[in-house]
C-alpha cells in the first residue's frame, strides 16, 4: 500500500514527511523561485517527491514526478516532454476524467469523504463511487479527501493501492509517519498484509517507486 502525503501550503519543511512513499509539494503561495528552494530542500528529506503542476520546477529540481490538476494537459502528451520513468500523477473527481488520464501512473481520485483540511463543494464520492472509478482506473488509484487512520483501510479494501492526504500526515490522527502506516495497516483485515512488517512492506514499495525512475 502507498502512502502519499500532500503538503498543507504553508511552507512548513519540517512538516515533509521523511517516512512517506511519495510527497507532493502543494505550495501554490510560492514564487517559482521559492518553490525550486522548497523541493530541493524537501528532497534532502525524502527523494520521492512530486511537483503540483510545475512540470518545468520539478524537473530543474530533480524531482522523481509531478501531479496534473483533473482536465489539465494529459498524461500522454506530457509524456512526450518529460524524461523515462518520470513519475505522473493526476487528480480525477469523476468518471470523465478518470477515462481521459490513461498514461498516468496513479490517480488521485477525490474527494472520498469530506475533506478535513479544506472546503469542497463536491459530494464526498463514498466507498461506492471509489470502487465504480476503480473498476474503470487506468491506472492505480490512490484515495483522497477526508483520510483518516481508521477510514484508510475501507479504501484499501475497495480496491486502492493506497491513500493520500494533508491531515494524515498532520498528526491529528497519528503522531508520524510511521504511526500512520502502522494504523492503517493494523485495522487491514488479516491476510492483505504482513502485520508484523508493515514499515518493511511499505519500503519494497519505495524501492519499486525510485526505481521506476530509473527506467
Amino acid at each position: 500500500m502507498i502512502l502519499c502525503q500532500i503538503t498543507d501550503g504553508t511552507g512548513n519543511l519540517e512538516a515533509v514527511s521523511v517516512d512517506a512513499d511519495l510527497v507532493q509539494i502543494r505550495e501554490p503561495q510560492l514564487s517559482p523561485r521559492q518553490l525550486a528552494e522548497f523541493i530541493r530542500a524537501a528532497l534532502k528529506r525524502n527523494p520521492n517527491v512530486l511537483v503540483n503542476d510545475r512540470i518545468d520546477v520539478a524537473l530543474a529540481c530533480g524531482a522523481i514526478g509531478a501531479h496534473l490538476k483533473g482536465g489539465a494537459v494529459g498524461p500522454k502528451v506530457v509524456r512526450e516532454i518529460v524524461p523515462a520513468g518520470f513519475l505522473l500523477t493526476v487528480a480525477c473527481h469523476n468518471r470523465e476524467e478518470i477515462l481521459l488520464a490513461e498514461g498516468a501512473d496513479y490517480l488521485l481520485v477525490s474527494p472520498v469523504f469530506r475533506p478535513i483540511s479544506k472546503q469542497d463543494t463536491r459530494e464526498p464520492l463514498g466507498i461506492d463511487g471509489l470502487k465504480e472509478l476503480i473498476g474503470i482506473a487506468p491506472a492505480p488509484v490512490l484515495a483522497l479527501g477526508g483520510i483518516t487512520c481508521i477510514n484508510a483501510t475501507k479504501c484499501v479494501e475497495a480496491g486502492a493501492a493506497g491513500v493520500a492526504g494533508i491531515s494524515l500526515f498532520s498528526g491529528r490522527d497519528c503522531d508520524r509517519t510511521a504511526d500512520t502506516r502502522l494504523a492503517v495497516y493494523g485495522t487491514l483485515a488479516p491476510g492483505r498484509v504482513n502485520l508484523e512488517t508493515p514499515v518493511a512492506c511499505a519500503s519494497a514499495e519505495t524501492q519499486a517507486l525510485r526505481a521506476r525512475t530509473l527506467r
